[in-house]
């Protein structure tokens, strides 16, 4: 039987402890051909020296780390990047939504992308905004509500080196005081 799969907000002392476990995704998910900003090969100090940046954006109030995780360890992570402008202080942006490759399909990332929304809603964002150049991603974001504006042909390259083309969405999120909390 799998083991039971739980959700939870890192702290950026949490992110910083499990930056190991957390590189091991992103290594993952790029050598499976995601184009996530990284390019092959992905060292372990790069993956490694991310995730310390990511850390300290969570110390400084500037996004939410969610991961998903089972006994063996974490399977996925994404983010909710709330740096933004004075003039967009209602919106965020989603990013890195990553899925170990032994894990997929098993509606983890549908979990994590519930979670983030949920995060937004808590944290007063009504205007979340992604983008992806994964056709498997569109389909999760399309069947979630998500709201394909475009795509841009050869805006990202993949990890081994093509330009991909990059598809954006956006999604309206109701505050968490409409749901009644």
């Amino acid at each position: 039987m799998p083991h039971a799969i739980t959700l939870r907000t890192l702290s950026h002392a949490d992110a910083r402890v499990c930056s190991e476990q957390l590189a091991d995704v992103l290594i993952d998910c790029v050598e499976g051909g995601a184009s996530v900003s990284f390019m092959l090969p992905l060292s372990r100090t790069t993956a490694l020296d991310y995730w310390h940046d990511i850390a300290g954006g969570v110390e400084r109030g500037e996004r939410t780390l969610i991961v998903a995780q089972d006994r063996a360890g974490i399977l996925g992570t994404v983010q909710l990047i709330t740096a933004m402008p004075d003039n967009q202080q209602h919106r965020a942006d989603v990013a890195k939504l990553l899925v170990r490759r032994r894990a997929r399909g098993a509606g983890i990332g549908r979990r994590l992308m519930e979670a983030v929304e949920e995060a937004a809603r808590t944290q007063g964002r009504t205007v979340l905004v992604l983008d992806t150049a994964d056709s498997t991603a569109e389909r999760l974001y399309a069947r979630s509500g998500w709201q394909r504006v475009g795509s841009v042909p050869d805006f990202a390259c993949l990890p081994d080196g093509p330009l991909c083309a990059t598809t954006f969405f956006y999604k309206h999120c109701a505050p968490a005081s409409a749901h009644g909390r």
